[in-house]
């Protein structure tokens, strides 16, 4: 019940993602992001939020890779700054004494939102050569 009430309340949302894919890979990207560095962390492994992005943005690219599409990290998208943004977010928390749970939940949170508010809005990276409009 609370996912149809979920599902009306955020229609736009939903209409604007074009498909469930993108949600799952949002929280794909947030979960193994944050796995990541926190595992960098635990065997204190310099540069951890960097390892954090590299893990995260991983599957995509294999995902992408297999169907044949120019992977999503490769794009303008804000794909591989979502999972830096988390990685952050776990570090930062780890800094401050957080448990690494909580650290790892507000972490996979910030990814996941900042990944799905980035697709909502059409939100872009600039790139290199183009003309600011």
């Amino acid at each position: 019940m609370t996912a149809g009430l979920l599902t009306f309340r955020l229609s736009r949302l939903f209409d604007r993602l074009q498909h469930p894919v993108l949600l799952f890979d949002a929280a794909g990207l947030g979960v193994f992001a944050v796995a990541g560095t926190q595992k960098a962390l635990d065997y204190g492994i310099n540069w951890p939020a960097v390892l954090g992005m590299v893990s995260g943005i991983g599957g995509g690219m294999v995902r992408d890779v297999l169907t044949a599409q120019v992977p999503t990290v490769l794009r303008a998208d804000i794909y591989a700054v979502a999972a830096l943004a988390g990685a952050v977010v776990v570090v930062a928390g780890a800094e401050l004494g957080l448990s690494p749970t909580a650290a790892s939940l507000a972490g996979i949170a910030f990814c996941v939102f900042l990944r799905i508010v980035a697709i909502y809005r059409g939100w872009k990276l600039p790139v290199a050569g183009s003309e600011a409009s």
